[in-house]
């Protein structure tokens, strides 16, 4: 006999914070049921019948849908948002994947094997002796509960088994006079130190903020209004204009839009925890498709939402860029926009750099200068462009500013001190992964 179909509904929608996570939400009479399925399934619980599924190779829409697929075929109602679907339907590739030969489906192989390998680790079940790092990658010897001694070699969606030893304490003993030999002063006992996807992975897994509770918003100047939710920003805005389209690049760090005529880029940038002064966004706009960048304007990831859709929608084929060369549009930085500050009571001052407009309360100020022009906020949050930016789309942003309203719930925010560090450096190309011939196990 046949049994009934658990009564319970699953909704998978991509993570808050997490560039590639997935989150389940169950409710229904059964929920209990479908709770455990996940959780066997490696989803974890991260708050009340909400459970995260969060890897190390950046796959989670790809094993997402294999899960929907098999709740569904169980008779369970699965549901998943647009912005999941468009991730489960997109295919990505890596950047300067070291096995090149591989076909799609071998580097998911080769990506869930280590998957395999760090929950191992993770959960206990594979116990990591020493450590070093071999000149090129990280590399590891370690036993797993069943007995069974290996040496790893590589990181995260790379790390493999590149030694394999028998099981009893002869194998372990042998595992690790060999890792010594193998690496001499470079070891070091233990695990190593956290990659930054395990970090973030292991931020995923963090129990979910509570909802916060309901508060009226108030409606204030643009510039005093709260941040812009970036992820739904550019997603509104990529559905809204069919002629662009978004792209991803590992180390999922960044989203892209691009205009169909390639000569149009925005960057969404949102790898190592940006703050709230780190430029968030960058809208470039090239020569050609292969041609040299023309101008670009950046933005910082506390920028009010108001002023992000202005710049964006200053992009637009509403503006019929497309009948107005870039070149002829930028051929001249020192043409004005047309400013209506004056008509708002912002007051103008002469510097030694340049002009400088201050809001009526202070709040915000604009200024030009040689380099071009800058938008800032209270110290919250700025906006810059380039030289040669055309005068149209400043003069987009600039009537925002004078005229725009926008939310701010709650009390009004702090203005952030000057950062006293730069950002970090970006990480090490990712290197070459080998295969040593194994030793039976």
């Amino acid at each position: 006999m046949t049994s009934p179909a658990p009564d319970a509904r699953v909704r998978l929608d991509t993570h808050p914070t997490h560039a590639s996570a997935v989150i389940a939400t169950v409710t229904g009479p059964d929920t209990a049921e479908v709770v455990a399925v996940l959780e066997a399934d490696a989803w974890h619980t991260v708050a009340d019948a909400t459970l995260v599924l969060v890897r190390i190779d950046r796959e989670e829409p790809h094993w997402a849908q294999k899960t929907a697929t098999r709740l569904t075929a169980d008779g369970v109602t699965v549901d998943i948002t647009p912005r999941l679907q468009d991730a489960m339907d997109e295919e990505w590739t890596w950047a300067n994947y070291p096995m090149h030969w591989c076909t799609r489906d071998e580097i998911r192989e080769v990506s869930d094997q280590a998957q395999q390998i760090y929950d191992a680790i993770r959960h206990g079940r594979l116990r990591i002796h020493a450590h070093a790092h071999d000149g090129h990658t990280t590399v590891a010897v370690g036993t797993y509960t069943t007995g069974e001694s290996i040496h790893l070699h590589g990181d995260d969606h790379l790390r493999v088994e590149s030694y394999t030893y028998g099981s009893g304490q002869d194998a372990q003993n042998d595992a690790l006079a060999d890792f010594g030999r193998f690496h001499g002063d470079a070891v070091r006992p233990g695990p190593a130190p956290l990659t930054h996807t395990e970090r973030e992975a292991d931020q995923a897994r963090e129990p979910l903020p509570a909802p916060p509770t309901a508060t009226r918003p108030v409606s204030v100047p643009v510039y005093a209004a709260d941040p812009a939710n970036p992820v739904a920003v550019l997603d509104r805005f990529v559905t809204d204009h069919h002629e662009w389209t978004t792209h991803h690049q590992w180390p999922a760090e960044a989203t892209y839009a691009l205009h169909a005529s390639l000569t149009l880029r925005v960057e969404l940038y949102h790898g190592h925890d940006p703050g709230p002064r780190d430029e968030m966004w960058t809208l470039a706009a090239y020569e050609s498709p292969v041609g040299d960048r023309l101008w670009h304007a950046t933005a910082t990831a506390d920028t009010p939402e108001g002023i992000i859709t202005t710049l964006l929608a200053s992009l637009t084929d509403e503006h019929d860029w497309s009948s107005t060369p870039w070149a002829a549009s930028t051929a001249h930085p020192d043409r004005k926009p047309a400013l209506p500050l004056a008509d708002y009571s912002w007051e103008e001052t002469a510097t030694e750099t340049g002009s400088v407009w201050a809001s009526p309360d202070g709040g915000c100020r604009l200024q030009r200068d040689q380099s071009g022009w800058e938008a800032q906020g209270n110290q919250l949050w700025t906006v810059r462009f380039s030289r040669h930016t055309p005068p149209e789309i400043i003069q987009q942003v600039v009537f925002e500013l004078a005229e725009g309203q926008g939310p701010r719930l709650g009390t009004p925010r702090t203005p952030h001190p000057p950062a006293s560090c730069p950002a970090p450096p970006a990480g090490p190309p990712v290197s070459c992964v080998y295969s040593p011939t194994p030793r039976g196990r």
